[in-house]
């Protein structure tokens, strides 16, 4: 009998590439585009990677938590897509971010050197000073799967449901026909 292979990649790395690999083709060569120039940008950043089902991200933050990143990349089905955090606080003199949340915007990549562009460069510098917490100025960060829709699915099956309202247990066949023998005569006496 041959042993089964696991149906979890043993690396951070190769979990990535099979998130990866679920999306459509440009938008592999995309991300896998932005990812290196992010990985360039941003060194000493962890790169925390979230499986959301249909949709991969990838964070960069100092810390393990999404909540301190300085940037995320979202690899879709209809492209990918530049978050920055505290993007309304960020200098944007030629108008290239989008959305209107509170905390994050964002910018549509369509080309692996649009991020190489004096503009995006110069956004990606204002996030990162920004930041809640500053990256590290040595290191290197490491790659960290927080989260994957399997590990949700899983954990959602194991979870306890939710308890019913207890309702007053029936009581007992005597005490009902009593009680059923009981309503007609209370009515007669009316």
């Amino acid at each position: 009998m041959t042993p089964t292979p696991s149906r979890q990649p043993s690396s951070p790395l190769a979990q990535l590439r099979a998130l990866v690999a679920r999306l459509p083709l440009p938008q592999q060569r995309l991300l896998r585009a932005a990812r290196a120039a992010m990985r360039r940008r941003f060194p000493t950043a962890n790169e925390l990677v979230y499986d959301y089902g249909r949709f991969v991200v990838l964070s960069y933050s100092p810390t393990a938590r999404g909540i301190d990143a300085v940037v995320a990349l979202a690899g879709r089905p209809d492209g990918v897509l530049l978050y920055l955090n505290q993007g309304p606080a960020l200098p944007d003199p030629q108008g290239l971010l989008r959305g209107s949340g509170k905390a994050t915007r964002y910018l549509p990549i369509v080309d692996g050197k649009q991020l190489a562009h004096p503009r995006v460069r110069a956004l990606l510098t204002a996030a990162a000073q920004h930041a809640r917490a500053r990256l590290p100025a040595t290191g290197k960060g490491r790659m960290l799967v927080v989260a994957t829709a399997a590990a949700a699915a899983k954990a959602a099956g194991r979870a306890k449901p939710k308890r019913a309202k207890a309702k007053a247990p029936a009581p007992p066949a005597p005490a009902r026909r009593a009680a059923a023998r009981a309503k007609p005569a209370t009515a007669r006496a009316r």
